[in-house]
């Protein structure tokens, strides 16, 4: 059967015990200039399975997993102290938005009017401008016995971006081993929004994720330019390296790919359902026996295998952060949505309240 809809049952079955015996606690994670406090939040469920969230950036700064033995290990890309955060690694855990992924040219037009955004990529927009989602100050609060929520407006003009937007993110470690992620969003004017996380994974804990084995149920997926920008084409993965249908290691096609340096960063059209949360990938390590199920509601998951990595970056323990030494699964729409009217749109409306959810489950085996 196919793991991916195994998973889904899996799913449907334990969601209704989202038990309140998991805990969150609070503590500090240094300050910024000007006193700005930064608070760390640690999500425990009686599992022994642990999530770590700071207020800067709503930053996902560690998981621990055990493996098929019962040995716990942080399982993302990281640092042990706030500076690494705000020497600004590429986004590591960090809630990403206004609009995550890329922007073509930094330009848009929405009813009638044309923005200019900050080009941060080559010649386009990523992952919000200078300073998005990802390098503000959030407000946190402990929401449940096992949910920490992150608030802020983001005001107008912000980035370059139109309207008043407030946005919640509520992190939810229950004891069915789930890291839940809600995002919830209203503004006063239409803007693009496109929030996801980007959480670095290596199930292993350290090396490189090459070996790692994993299926995404994904029929088609956008094609790029030089620049990572989509053409507008909607292509077929099947028989070629972007074929995840059926699971395989990540490494194991690499050598197909054109790009320099060699890895994968594309946007994935995934095989919807139906409305609602859906199974969208599924990642083992053949080493330690951890999987990790990625569920969401959104069309697209954005595949990248740190192919820009190359050491240059200290993590935690004193780490050396090497190409392919973690991959990412960002859960979105389409990269550029806002200008390619074949792409499921992107715009939020006064009036409207954009909501989706992503799901990371955990277990060993």
């Amino acid at each position: 059967m196919n793991p991916l809809r195994t998973a889904f049952a899996s799913l449907i079955a334990v969601t209704a015990f989202a038990a309140a015996h998991a805990s969150v606690v609070v503590q500090p994670f240094g300050h910024l200039e000007g006193a700005t406090v930064i608070n760390q939040y640690v999500l425990t469920n009686r599992n022994g399975l642990v999530c770590k969230v700071i207020t800067y950036g709503a930053t996902i700064t560690d998981v621990i997993a055990p493996d098929r033995d019962g040995h716990p290990a942080s399982i993302i890309l990281g640092f042990d102290s706030l500076d690494g955060y705000l020497a600004k690694p590429p986004f590591f855990g960090a809630t990403i938005g206004r609009v995550g992924n890329r922007i073509a040219k930094g330009q848009f037009t929405l009813d009638g009017k044309s923005y200019s955004l900050a080009t941060t990529d080559g010649p386009n927009s990523l992952h919000g401008g200078l300073r998005g989602f990802d390098k503000r100050v959030w407000a946190g609060r402990i929401t449940g016995p096992d949910t920490v929520e992150m608030s802020r407006i983001s005001p107008d003009g912000e980035e370059g971006y139109p309207g008043n937007l407030t946005v919640t993110v509520a992190f939810t470690l229950n004891d069915a081993n789930q890291l839940v992620i809600d995002y919830h969003a209203t503004t006063d004017a239409a803007t693009p929004i496109n929030l996801t996380n980007h959480t670095y994974w290596n199930l292993a804990g350290h090396g490189t994720i090459l070996d790692q084995v994993l299926q995404m149920d994904a029929s088609h997926y956008t094609p790029v330019d030089s620049t990572l920008i989509p053409t507008g084409e909607i292509a077929a993965v099947a028989g070629g390296p972007m074929d995840f249908r059926s699971a395989k290691p990540v490494g194991r096609d690499l050598g197909q790919l054109a790009d320099k340096p060699q890895g994968f960063d594309h946007n994935w059209v995934l095989d919807h359902p139906g409305d609602g949360i859906f199974p969208a990938a599924v990642v083992t390590d053949p080493s330690s026996g951890r999987v990790m199920t990625v569920y969401t509601d959104q069309p697209g998951i954005q595949f990248y295998s740190g192919n820009f990595l190359d050491g240059s970056i200290v993590g935690r323990g004193g780490w050396k952060y090497e190409i392919h030494d973690a991959l990412c699964l960002e859960t979105q729409h389409f990269p550029d949505s806002v200008n390619h009217d074949n792409f499921p749109p992107t715009i939020l409306r006064p009036g409207e309240v954009y909501r989706t959810r992503t799901i990371y489950a955990f277990k060993a085996q």
